[in-house]
């Protein structure tokens, strides 16, 4: 329908990085069920990311092809980086890792005032820093058509320990902004986990390279859904892990009553063998089917698009069988290990039961020659 286009091109005459970067990194898209709108966000650098904007597009009407209310907001003399977002009835809630320098600062949370971003007002933004110990804290994103109770937070979970996950809670207030606050962690106890790649942060082999790939296994994997079901509130989320002494897994989780009595009510890691699964990203339907995608690669097996689901009935903790989706044809090689930074299961607004799945592969070796692939899927139980 359009394009392609750099994603940066949306920014086209805003003042500053955000319009004229020269550098862009990052970038999120993410569809405002409620309010039918999109929000697109990138980080721009005028000074080769030893600063960094957040930029901020959201859609006039639904349609993606149209025009956008534009906002830059400055993290300067700090770099915001490796930002992902969620969607809440009252903000749009990010988070970053900051840097100064080289030197890591902590996670920075931020709530945007949503509101004034699909009205074309002035925007708001309210953030709070966070300690060195805190690392990659990812909001909760809305899935569904019931929002959560008025007045609840948005949640942020990170990884804590190889045996605990951190959950926050956030609620902002625009009207008085130093009634806002951001209280936490409550501690998950989870069965222990060794990070994918955790001695070296690159352990993913590949066919034909000796070039490793990086499992990012150190942070909750995009996104942090929410969905409101009649009895209870669940949160899905998902992380990389160390499954043998030469692959790595997706391990997963279910979360209910984040607000009230959070506890993990199943949890699951995914295998296949000698095969390497990374890049994980999770999603829930309307009827509680979970879907998780991911990336797969082994010595004899170039980095590959899969997915994984269960139903409700299945037993706890378990999924059924992996479907291999799309295989690459390529490796990527030249020392470049960085694999993407996400991949992405999103649920489709119009039916509420149809994912879709974002990710990349290589069609032949080599760097930055990747593309996108986008599997689109549901359960046969939703309707």
């Amino acid at each position: 329908m359009f394009g392609p286009a750099e994603i940066s091109s949306i920014f086209s005459g805003v003042p500053g990085a955000c319009g004229s970067g020269p550098d862009y990194t990052d970038p999120v898209a993410l569809y405002d069920k409620a309010a039918g709108r999109w929000l697109v966000t990138i980080l721009a650098s005028s000074d080769g990311f030893k600063t960094g904007f957040e930029c901020f597009a959201v859609s006039i009407t639904s349609d993606a092809t149209g025009s956008y209310n534009r906002y830059a907001f400055s993290f300067s003399p700090n770099l915001n980086d490796d930002p992902k977002f969620g969607v809440w009835p009252d903000a749009y809630y990010g988070s970053y890792n900051m840097f100064s320098a080289s030197a890591f600062l902590g996670a920075k949370v931020c709530a945007y005032s949503r509101g004034a971003m699909l009205a074309g007002k002035t925007a708001l933004s309210i953030c709070f820093q966070r300690p060195t110990s805190d690392f990659t804290l990812l909001p909760s994103d809305l899935d569904g058509h019931t929002a959560p109770p008025a007045g609840e937070p948005n949640f942020l979970l990170e990884l804590a320990t190889s045996t605990t996950l951190n959950l926050f809670k956030f609620h902002v207030d625009f009207t008085t902004p130093a009634n806002s606050t951001f209280t936490g962690p409550t501690m998950l106890t989870v069965p222990s986990f060794t990070e994918a790649c955790a001695a070296t942060g690159t352990c993913i082999p590949q066919p034909g390279t000796t070039q490793r790939l990086d499992s990012l296994g150190d942070r909750m994997m995009f996104r942090l859904v929410y969905r409101k079901f009649a009895s209870h509130e669940a949160l899905v989320a998902t992380h990389s892990e160390k499954t043998s002494a030469a692959a790595s897994g997706v391990r997963w989780y279910e979360i209910r009553n984040p607000n009230t009595s959070p506890t993990v009510f199943q949890r699951g890691t995914v295998t296949a063998g000698s095969t390497s699964l990374w890049m994980g990203s999770i999603g829930m339907d309307k009827v509680g089917d979970i879907a998780l995608g991911f990336s797969e690669s082994s010595s004899s097996l170039h980095p590959a698009v899969a997915y994984i689901g269960r139903v409700p009935t299945d037993p706890p903790g378990t999924m059924e069988s992996i479907d291999v989706t799309f295989k690459g044809n390529g490796s990527q090689t030249s020392s470049l290990s960085r694999w993407g930074d996400y991949s992405s299961v999103s649920i489709d607004p119009s039916d509420d039961c149809t994912f879709w799945y974002a990710n990349e592969y290589i069609p032949s070796n080599g760097i930055f020659n990747w593309h996108t692939r986008l599997n689109s899927f549901k359960f046969t139980s939703c309707k």
